[in-house]
């Protein structure tokens, strides 16, 4: 009888003796062709988990891209936000409004130029105004919208944001 708890090559060796004498643990007869057929996987089961693979990854990826979109969209909002904020605390502390977002950026009223994510430029459309607050009537940076082309998922044109 051959030892159960075997280390490094000697399993090797005692699996080649097992099919050569075709007995094995526990004293069972086994012939070479019934260890063949227990090893490994059949093409049949290899295509079963293939096609449930392809179901879930067709599942995953609508549901990826939609989030994905959703994100672009939620940073869009939020750079144009924070765009117009700075717009409107430069003008409360300076009495007049900047003349590009650049002047933003110059002024440390932004740390750098925000992107868009839609388009994935600085490029914004910079929409030139007056002052309604200054007597002088002023000319500068009123509000900005984006460049990109395209709706987003309610519909709404993302040059309307």
């Amino acid at each position: 009888m051959e030892r159960s708890i075997v280390i490094g090559e000697m399993v090797h060796r005692v699996e080649r003796v097992c099919i050569v004498r075709g007995v094995c643990r526990g004293g069972r007869v086994r012939t070479l062709k019934t260890l063949k057929t227990q090893s490994g996987f059949s093409l049949l089961e290899l295509m079963i988990a293939m096609f449930i693979m392809i179901i879930l990854l067709s599942l995953a990826v609508p549901t990826f891209e939609r989030s994905v979109r959703q994100a672009r969209e939620t940073v869009l909002k939020e750079n144009l936000f924070q765009i117009r904020r700075s717009i409107d605390q430069y003008r409360a502390d300076k009495g007049k409004l900047p003349s590009s977002v650049e002047d933003l950026v110059s002024a440390k009223y932004l740390r750098e130029k925000p992107i868009d994510p839609i388009t994935d430029t600085t490029e914004w459309q910079e929409i030139q105004g007056e002052d309604t607050n200054s007597p002088d009537g002023d000319q500068g940076l009123v509000d900005v919208k984006s460049v990109a082309q395209g709706q987003d998922q309610d519909g709404k044109a993302f040059s309307e944001y």
